[in-house]
């Protein structure tokens, strides 16, 4: 019997080999494109969890208001790490981290350059617990210049030796003796560093101060642990130290109480470090974390994408019922019972699911690299895995089943005397059950295509805006400390180039990853001890050609000049600043004021810094436009380091490369040249956001091409069907036009439907996203026009060419046998 099923599949399959193929290959694809995204969501879930005590590790995070500065960060104190272990006995260790940039690294007399290093404290590998190679864990970082590295950085620098007791020099001062390698840290970690420094060697890391948050730190709790619990003792503990350092800076009078009603916020929390990567975007991420949101979106993708292709199958199984009728008919007629069809149509639909699955291996092995180099991830097919094997066959027959299901039940259920009689009218419910189908997969390409379109607007937005900064042709030269007093030398030789216009030397750059610095000043003279008084306000070292060089505007005031020496002590603020000190009468001229530095005890209150306000410059992004702009005072800097700027008059970008790294050498031998665009530096800022875009039109553009494909085989069968008709018609003198409008009419009635539906969900879809955008688009009219001209030229050009095709045939062709 199994025998015969088949055979009659097979034949069938045959018999309408065309749309027959539609169907598998739109499976396929469909299938494959699912199979893709079930890889890249599996991998987001994994971050993190190679880590043994994954689950029982947290990180402290911060969120503070003060000085009208909002800020949700990574960082704590530098003493809270060894005070958790110390006092909160829930706690079993703790480890914090600084992150210093990069440095460079040698152990004979050749640089490299290495991102990927860190301050860590002692008690990381307690923590962590990463497996070493060459060493002990114990005691690995308890003394000051020692390190551990990576198997990578290992296999570089000692490939063949163990590297345990040996040296490598940072930044061409200070030797580093190795005291372990550890095994890579895998790519799906929130951080993947290859050189761990010890952090006692790091006398910040040694301050008092409870008010300074520069370190990420991580804590390893007991299984018992009550995390609510910890979080109020955590609480009490930073109000106790932190309360005296305040009282120090607002007077005896002050409490924590007055400090909150003043609208100020200082509060610690613990984040699991399996929620890092899908739900955190704060201050000071390693590197750029994912979203939950997003992994959910691609989810649906895979969903919608999916019943697309399930849906032309069954549109295309009913709308052939015409030509099974008789088929049914007869064998109802010779015995078969309605459970033998059924089972039939179902055997030929879970055929052409397995055929599809097999089919998708291949074309998901051919698609996955694309896909790895839009979404910069590592991803690769399961094929040696057995269970890999068992989903996919589990798989088929979930897609089977739920693509047979309906034209099954529809097709084992005609009346044999009807059918017979050449009567099948009941395939009408078929066609408004096509109908319903046709709009859902349309409503859902609309969503898709106005998604699309909204989010590379805002990219598009986003590069284009004006960012109070001119970001283009700006070469960055990275590591001024490998020049050593040769500074100043380099920006003048280069700047004595017609190729350059400008140029300055500064690590505050208006675009992330470059030198951040805050700190609370306060217009002199006013009682600090009053709290809206103080101003939370970025610290930004520059030289005289800064401001210049990167096209920023003065609107009050004026720019620093070598013809005033007072301008050492002078400074220029932004407008955002300017909103915030509230200066009585003209800002210029005005003195503002901060503590001078930190002494053993905390903050030094006795010294104070005090500036002169000389300028006002207008309002520049220098993060993300997800943020308002932050309030910004800029001094000069008479030892400046980090990074040179220069901004190039020369179309040919290789010719001024040639020439920045020619001085640099000549400058700096031995020293690696490493350099960026500013553009591309800003441009990496939403680097997520574009790749999602990137990855979001792609499955886009192969969930719409699955839809047509069963739209374009949906309107051949129906010209097909019609062709009796549309020969009258042209025998009748009906014009090819006027057919060609018949034919698709009622198809564009359904995408209009659809877009009706479509348009307005990913409207307020789309709306919600903007909302983590400070600076947006508009949601206008203009969008769901240009969605709707999208939509209509693609199933227009779809059913138009079946349509012309079927209108422009030979009327006697259709009618030789009437």
């Amino acid at each position: 019997m199994l025998k015969n099923i088949l055979k009659i599949a097979i034949r069938s399959f045959w018999k309408t080999k065309s749309i027959s193929i539609i169907n598998v290959l739109g499976l396929s694809l469909g299938i494959a494109l699912c199979l893709i995204i079930a890889l890249f969501v599996r991998n987001e879930l994994s971050y993190d969890k190679h880590f043994p005590n994954a689950e029982r590790i947290y990180r402290v995070t911060s969120d503070i208001v003060f000085g009208g500065n909002a800020m949700k960060m990574t960082y704590a104190p530098a003493p809270m790490a060894d005070a958790l272990v110390e006092e909160i006995p829930e706690v079993e260790a703790a480890v914090h981290f600084r992150n210093q940039g990069s440095f460079l690294i040698k152990r004979f007399e050749e640089n490299i350059k290495e991102n990927k290093v860190i301050f860590a404290g002692k008690d990381f590998l307690k923590v962590f617990n990463i497996p070493l190679i060459q060493g002990n864990s114990k005691g690995a970082l308890d003394e000051p210049n020692t390190m551990l590295i990576s198997q990578t950085l290992a296999e570089k620098f000692f490939k063949g030796e163990n590297a345990v007791g040996q040296s490598l020099v940072l930044d061409n001062k200070t030797d580093y003796k190795i005291t372990g390698v550890y095994e890579d840290i895998p790519e799906n970690s929130h951080f993947d560093f290859h050189v761990l420094l010890a952090a006692e060697g790091l006398p910040e890391a040694k301050s008092p101060n409870w008010l300074g948050n520069n370190f990420q730190t991580y804590l390893l709790v007991n299984p018992s642990a009550d995390v609510r619990e910890m979080e109020q003792k955590i609480t009490a503990m930073t109000e106790k130290h932190i309360s005296p350092v305040l009282k120090q800076v607002l007077g005896e009078d002050f409490t924590l109480e007055t400090f909150r009603e003043s609208g100020n916020k200082l509060e610690y929390a613990l984040q699991p470090l399996l929620d890092i990567h899908l739900h955190s975007d704060l201050q000071g991420e390693f590197k750029a974390n994912f979203s939950i949101t997003y992994v959910y979106l691609f989810v649906a993708i895979a969903v919608f994408i999916l019943l697309i292709a399930c849906i032309n199958f069954m549109n295309l199984a009913t709308a052939k019922s015409s030509n099974r009728a008789k088929e049914v008919g007869v064998r109802k007629s010779m015995g078969s019972d309605r459970k033998d069809l059924f089972f039939q149509f179902m055997t030929e639909t879970f055929l052409m699911s397995l055929i599809s699955f097999s089919l998708a291996i291949f074309i998901a092995s051919i698609l996955l690299p694309f896909f790895n180099d839009l979404a910069g991830r590592n991803l690769k097919l399961p094929l040696d895995g057995i269970g890999f094997y068992i989903s996919l066959l589990l798989g088929s027959i979930l897609v089977g089943f739920t693509a047979g299901i309906y034209p099954a039940f529809f097709l084992s259920g005609f009346k044999p005397v009807n059918v017979l009689k050449g009567d099948v009218s009941s395939g009408m419910k078929s066609a408004k059950v096509r109908s319903s189908l046709v709009v859902f997969q349309f409503s859902i390409s609309i969503i898709l295509i106005f998604c699309t379109i909204v989010l590379f607007s805002q990219m598009n937005f986003i590069q284009n805006k004006n960012l109070g900064f001119n970001k283009e042709q700006i070469i960055m030269v990275h590591d001024l400390y490998a020049l050593g007093d040769q500074k100043q030398s380099f920006k003048q030789q280069i700047l004595g180039s017609s190729l350059i216009e400008k140029g300055t030397l500064s690590g505050y750059l208006p675009v992330s990853g470059t030198n951040r610095a805050d700190n609370p000043w306060w217009v002199l003279g006013r009682d600090i001890q009053d709290q809206e008084n103080l101003v939370s306000i970025q610290n930004w070292r520059v030289d005289f050609d800064y401001i210049n060089t990167l096209g920023m505007t003065i609107i009050q005031g004026r720019d620093f000049s070598m013809d005033f020496p007072s301008d050492s002590s002078g400074v220029i603020i932004n407008e955002s600043a300017l909103r915030n000190f509230n200066f009585e009468g003209d800002p210029i001229g005005q003195k503002i004021s901060t503590f001078s530095g930190n002494n053993i005890s905390g903050l030094d209150t006795e010294n104070l810094e005090v500036r002169t306000v000389i300028g006002v410059v207008e309002n520049f992004h220098f993060e993300s436009l997800k943020e308002n702009i932050g309030a910004v005072l800029m001094y000069l800097d008479p030892n400046p380091t980090g990074i040179a700027s220069f901004k190039f008059r020369a179309q040919d970008v290789q010719e001024v490369l040639q020439l920045v790294e020619t001085k640099w050498k000549e400058l700096a031998p031995g020293q690696p040249f490493t350099y960026e665009f500013l553009d591309e530096r800003f441009a990496s800022m939403y680097a997520s956001e574009t790749r999602i875009g990137k990855v979001f039109a792609a499955f886009t553009g192969f969930a719409i091409f699955i839809a047509c494909m069963g739209l374009f085989a949906l309107t051949a069968f129906t010209a097909e069907q019609r062709k009796k008709e549309i020969g009258i018609r042209k025998a009748l003198g009906a014009s090819v036009s006027s057919l060609v409008l018949l034919l698709s009419k009622e198809f564009t009635k359904l995408v209009l439907i659809a877009f009706l539906i479509g348009a307005p969900l990913a409207w307020w879809g789309m709306k919600s996203w903007l909302e983590n955008y400070q600076y947006k688009i508009d949601l206008g009219f203009g969008i769901f026009f240009l969605v709707a001209v999208v939509v209509l030229l693609i199933s227009w050009s779809v059913m138009g060419l079946q349509s012309f095709r079927a209108a422009n045939s030979n009327p006697i062709d259709s009618l030789k046998s009437e």
